[in-house]
């Protein structure tokens, strides 16, 4: 049997199989094997099929696209890259408790962020709208729905600050509520699905990869015990806004004692629930070498069950009657917005220095960044919060107050951070303006490299420089670690320069900017305008985007690439992040391959395009020893080493690729060198050889020949199955595990079912 495993951009099993007709043969609506109608029932008469493997086609494109909603997953972009990182660390053996700092460190700048992300909220509904809008007779004018809200003579009971800011609450409270609801949702309906079983690993880390462990693909226990502590710190992080208002207006002198005792009261028990939100992070990280079902319902149910009636009581406390209490300046934010931007800094900085020895002790020279590719991405994920924070809260401001200047605004500092959005664009473009400086050098050198490959047929120039010119953009992908360097150590430097102007001068730049060079004054005063502005239309195209790629397939190869990688880990460091399909792709294919091999005795060639590789790969490490020694791999226009050998290399580094390699029959990559994603497998020794095969020819014929008598395309990354190569490498294959294996006995049984 052939076991087909489509790319990113999804397909028909129709497309797959080369037949218009095709029967489900198990699965559901949501990803299925398919087989074509004539081979429905193959494994109970082998003698009536057409000569040749039976043909199946695995089909998972609907675990990551669907309708359009799903681009709202998009917002959660911050949370996904924090993950990310996680699994980004280097390989080191012999070093666990190394290992586990770096994820409770990954794990700590999760929980920031999602403070970060409610705080923000807190800041909009809270501090913007109720406690200065609200409170602002000329600006609640301007809006009519914050009438009811107004103080004066005429003003009702929600006048009063306390209420207004607990009826503001509302909004960041639903908000955590839809990320946990989404969180659980998204859990039962993608991640699920529980792996074959087989028997724990022994303690010591032995194996080259984690790929291989039982559960690596089931972290219930986990991801539900991160669900409670981000959901209890969001609603501690909105009681602390409500509250610490009121309590800081009770302890002036005058007030009354009873609410400045419970002011204190409140404050302490917040205070507590933040120590026990940190130290359920803290305490525990994924448990890969067994299957990880159970679950602590007491802490799962109580802790935001807890945090929930401190928020309540809280909201009580503010709304209590206070004569002579008025809204005034700015919630005390800029505080707490430093100290989540330092304690950031902080985590991501030890961050590097755990990573830095990690690679130490077991260098990979083909690893991004030389093992700094997770702290920075954790940078990213970091400044892609606070720049959104900082972003809309300079935008619903001037929303409210336009360019009157009646109200004191957001936190100082979240101007300062939305200002930094400018200049790091300048940087973006500086780049993308050295990318294309360096692809037109690569496209000349390469010039010579196409007139080597097609001797006596290059007497067209123009087509020449085509081929040329997708090979040197194929290329740059390999530049994506100097990127992502230079852009993370430059949001490190900006955002200190944030942090120190808004913490420091106490004013926005544009004010700080006074007294200074007309041209410096201008300049601060532009950014801080362009970074509000960028950040309202960065929203709308991140929304129009994502919502164009779940409905447009040729939008989704584009950008979908980035989005299937981060969607591909389980979440180990946020659980609110998007779901993790291959949580349900992988115990697919494990069950798939390993009840027909052990039902029929027979033989499977695994063949993955693009994405569908890595699968095939994961799920070949979770097959049981026997199932393994009966299966050949067929890799094509495979991320295996160039995107996930090298951003991941403590999970697919070259010993785990050379384990692979070892357990399967035999494996046989194809790549060419127009495919911005496919690329050699690269293993170390005598099994690189083995693996690859030398780049194919794109396009196959570089003018009009008799075998192409029109003008063949240039096919980068598609169409793999179409080139000869892939037959021929299918035929050796199945070949190379004739002699092993014995042919398929016939059982009574339909295919489905076995």
């Amino acid at each position: 049997m052939e076991l087909l495993v489509h790319g990113v951009g999804g397909t028909t099993p129709e497309q797959m199989l080369d037949d218009p007709r095709t029967v489900r043969v198990t699965g559901d609506d949501v990803a299925a094997v398919f087989r074509r109608a004539d081979d429905a029932e193959a494994e109970r008469d082998p003698a009536a099929r057409r000569t040749g493997p039976v043909p199946e086609a695995y089909v998972w494109c609907n675990l990551t696209s669907g309708n359009g909603t799903r681009a709202l997953w998009l917002l959660l972009l911050p949370f996904m890259v924090v993950n990310l990182a996680h699994w980004m660390r280097p390989g080191a053996r012999g070093r666990p408790r190394v290992v586990r700092l770096y994820g409770l460190l990954v794990r700590l700048a999760g929980l920031s962020l999602t403070v970060l992300l409610v705080a923000a909220a807190c800041e909009v509904a809270l501090d913007l709208t109720a406690w200065q809008c609200a409170g602002t007779p000329a600006c609640a004018a301007r809006h009519s729905w914050l009438g009811f809200l107004t103080p004066g003579p005429d003003g009702g009971w929600w006048s009063a600050p306390g209420r207004r800011l607990a009826l503001a609450a509302l909004v960041p409270a639903a908000l955590t509520g839809l990320l946990w609801f989404l969180s659980l949702r998204t859990w039962s309906a993608y991640e699920s699905q529980q792996p074959m079983s087989a028997h724990p690993e022994p303690e010591e880390d032995t194996g080259p990869t984690a790929l291989s462990r039982p559960g690596f693909w089931y972290g219930r226990r986990l991801v539900a015990r991160l669900r409670a502590a981000h959901t209890a710190a969001a609603l501690l992080t909105v009681a602390a806004a409500v509250g610490s208002a009121a309590a800081r207006y009770d302890r002036e002198p005058g007030g009354p004692a009873v609410l400045a005792v419970l002011g204190v009261v409140l404050e302490a028990a917040l205070a507590a629930g933040a120590c026990a939100v940190v130290w359920v992070v803290c305490r525990r990280g994924r448990t890969e070498r067994r299957l990880d079902g159970e679950a602590d319902r007491l802490l799962v149910r109580w802790l935001p069950l807890a945090a929930l009636v401190l928020l309540a009581l809280t909201a009580l406390y503010a709304g209590w009657e206070r004569s002579g209490w008025e809204s005034s300046g700015r919630l005390p934010g800029n505080v707490t917005f430093g100290a989540l931007t330092l304690a950031q800094g902080l985590v991501v900085i030890v961050l590097a220095g755990v990573a830095h020895a990690l690679h130490r002790t077991d260098p990979d020279r083909r690893a991004a960044l030389r093992g700094l590719a997770g702290p920075a991405v954790a940078m990213l994920a970091c400044a892609l919060g606070g720049v959104m924070s900082g972003g809309v809260s300079q935008r619903v401001s001037d929303w409210l107050d336009g360019t009157r200047a009646s109200l004191p605004g957001p936190p100082v500092l979240l101007t300062w951070q939305a200002s930094v959005i400018p200049p790091l664009l300048v940087l973006l473009l500086v780049m993308c303006g050295w990318l294309a400086r360096r692809a037109w050098h690569l496209a000349r050198a390469e010039q010579a490299a196409v007139e080597r490959e097609y001797p006596q047929e290059t007497g067209d120039p123009g087509r020449t420089r085509r081929i040329a010119s997708v090979r040197a953009m194929a290329a740059l992908t390999d530049r994506g670690p100097r990127i992502l360097a230079v852009t993370s150590a430059a949001t490190l430097l900006l955002g200190a320069g944030a942090l120190v102007g808004g913490l420091a001068t106490g004013r926005t730049p544009g004010d700080a900017a006074q007294g200074t060079h007309p041209l410096v004054h201008g300049a601060a005063q532009t950014a801080q305008a362009l970074g509000s502005w960028l950040i309202g239309l960065g929203f709308v195209l991140l929304v129009t985007w994502g919502r164009r790629a779940y409905k447009d397939a040729s939008a989704r190869r584009t950008i979908g690439i980035l989005w299937d990688v981060g969607t591909f880990w389980p979440r180990a460091a946020h659980p609110f992040a998007p779901p993790c399909y291959a949580e349900r792709a992988v115990p697919d294919l494990t069950w798939r391959i390993a009840t027909w091999t052990r039902a029929t005795g027979g033989r499977l060639v695994l063949s993955g395009h693009s994405q569908g590789s890595v699968l095939a790969a994961a799920a070949a490490w979770q097959l049981p020893q026997s199932a393994r020694r009966r299966v050949a791999l067929l890799t094509y226009g495979s991320p295996l080493e160039r995107l996930y050998g090298r951003w991941f290399p403590a999970h697919f580094g070259p010993d785990a690729l050379s384990s692979l390699h070892q357990e399967v029959v035999c494996w046989r990559n194809l790549y060419r060198r127009t495919d911005p994603i496919g690329g050699p497998v690269r293993l170390p020794g005598d099994g690189g050889p083995d693996v690859d095969r030398p780049p194919l020819r794109d396009p196959l014929a570089y003018g009009r020949t008799a075998d192409h008598p029109l003008p063949a395309p240039i096919l980068g990354h598609s169409d793999y199955r179409a080139d000869p190569a892939f037959g021929e490498e299918r035929r050796l294959l199945l070949a190379r595990l004739r002699p092993e294996v014995p042919a398929p006995r016939q059982t009574g049984k339909p295919g489905p079912a076995a």
